[in-house]
């Protein structure tokens, strides 16, 4: 997902590493109308991403349906659930931005 301009990085879940199969994430972008958009995916374990679901929803509380959609499948399926994590950036020059949102 990128993030333009006006836009602002909303949240990052993440579960805890699974084995064989490697995290599942969600990310979430306040866009510059006030709209989220969100990503569900997976970082498997050779570094590849693989898009599960995207959408939007109009505020927060809306996202936190969404996570609570995705951590309810994710415990009955693997016994884990997203929490917010640490969001790893990179600009389009390549400068890396750290840091924890939510």
């Amino acid at each position: 997902m990128n993030v333009d301009k006006g836009e602002s990085i909303a949240g990052m879940w993440a579960t805890p590493m699974i084995p064989e199969i490697g995290v599942y994430k969600l990310a979430v972008k306040k866009r510059k109308d006030g709209t989220f958009e969100w990503v569900h995916f997976q970082h498997r374990l050779d570094n590849t991403r693989k898009v599960l679901f995207r959408g939007e929803v109009e505020s927060m509380d809306r996202v936190a349906d969404v996570l609570g959609a995705a951590n309810k499948h994710l415990q009955n399926i693997y016994g884990v659930t997203m929490s917010v994590a640490d969001v790893g950036m990179t600009t389009l020059d390549g400068r890396k931005i750290d840091g924890k949102v939510h």
